[in-house]
């Protein structure tokens, strides 16, 4: 790692340990919160991790009345439209950024090897791959670990908390939840500038595109699942909970 790298991680991670804290705090506190109202909601057959399960699946069918109406109709016709060049290219785009916002995060967890191909990726992506649109670090050979805050608050220790489906965002948990305050802090289109239209349309585009790649994921679920819900719950808190295992394991050898 070069010493430009070095710098990185550490400027990045000055504070950090301070707004982990604060994060931490709110997500115990907003666990409490949660737990309490869920009192009157769980019964003998609740799932453990989903007091809140009667409120969560009127989330889930709002989001999938929502979803049905206006998102999968864009996405197939965003599909459709766009040919597949200039939707990989939209992709590598916004996959770029995000490669920023993991290097950040994997610097917070304290580990280096992650934090150094993610913001070599980035760097390599946005001098050499036209902003992003071309995805030189994987030909490269240069490995991705997508990471947000709350993997970065799991990394540290604090509970995941109860399961909840957010509106029109979906599957998440109280941690995670919380930690959407600073991810949003963390996001380069979320933050982008004065020019509001240009922000709210790189925005609408990367839902779109999020959208469009899990089509073929929502036409398989809806044939296997018999309760697409629950499915989608136990996916979500398997594959987090793998992330946070993977993290704490391999932080030793990095």
């Amino acid at each position: 790692m070069s010493p430009s790298d070095h710098d990185v991680p550490a400027a990045l991670a000055e504070g950090g340990l301070a707004r982990v804290a604060r994060a931490a705090t709110r997500a115990w506190l907003a666990a409490a919160l949660l737990l309490g109202l869920a009192g009157c909601a769980t019964g003998p057959d609740a799932h453990p991790r989903d007091p809140l399960e009667p409120f969560n699946r009127g989330v889930y069918r709002f989001n999938e009345a929502v979803d049905d109406a206006v998102l999968k109709p864009v996405a197939e016709g965003y599909q459709a439209a766009v040919p597949q060049p200039v939707r990989t290219g939209v992709a590598n785009f916004f996959g770029n950024l995000r490669d920023l916002w993991s290097a950040v995060n994997a610097a917070l967890q304290a580990r280096p090897q992650p934090a150094a191909e993610n913001f070599m990726r980035f760097s390599v992506n946005t001098v050499l791959g036209l902003g992003g649109v071309l995805d030189i670090a994987s030909e490269m050979g240069l490995a991705r670990t997508t990471l947000d805050f709350g993997h970065t608050l799991g990394r540290w220790g604090v509970p995941s908390g109860p399961y909840l489906v957010l509106p029109l965002l979906g599957p998440s948990t109280v941690r995670d939840t919380v930690a959407l305050l600073a991810d949003r802090r963390g996001d380069p289109v979320a933050q982008g500038g004065e020019d509001v239209a240009t922000r709210n349309a790189l925005q609408a585009l990367r839902i779109v595109q999020q959208r469009a790649t899990l089509l073929r994921a929502g036409e398989l679920l809806d044939q296997a699942a018999l309760d697409k819900y629950g499915f989608t719950r136990d996916a979500y808190l398997a594959r987090r909970q793998r992330q946070i295992e993977e993290a704490q394991g391999r932080n030793g050898d990095e």
